[in-house]
């Protein structure tokens, strides 16, 4: 009998939609905004909407796709298809 993994929504998603390649995107945007404009106002209206899309895909959308039960019918689903 195989052990299953614990439910993360993170193993269903491609590299490029990781939380380390979302992290890695929004500093490197932020930081190329600072570095490019040298303007603290516009460094800060860049940053807010950056750092809510990745609060959201990084602390809210896990919560979310776990709590809404996908995971776990998804896995059952796998689960009687090796069968």
């Amino acid at each position: 009998m195989s052990e299953q993994k614990p439910l993360s929504p993170w193993n269903y998603k491609p590299w490029w939609c990781q939380p380390w390649s979302i992290l890695l995107t929004g500093i490197t945007l932020i930081s190329g905004s600072w570095l490019l404009f040298k303007a603290i106002w516009l460094t800060i209206l860049i940053s807010i909407p950056i750092l809510i899309w990745m609060g959201f895909f990084v602390l809210i959308w896990p919560q979310l796709i776990i709590r809404s039960g996908i995971l776990e019918s998804y896995q059952n689903q796998l689960m009687t298809d090796d069968r």
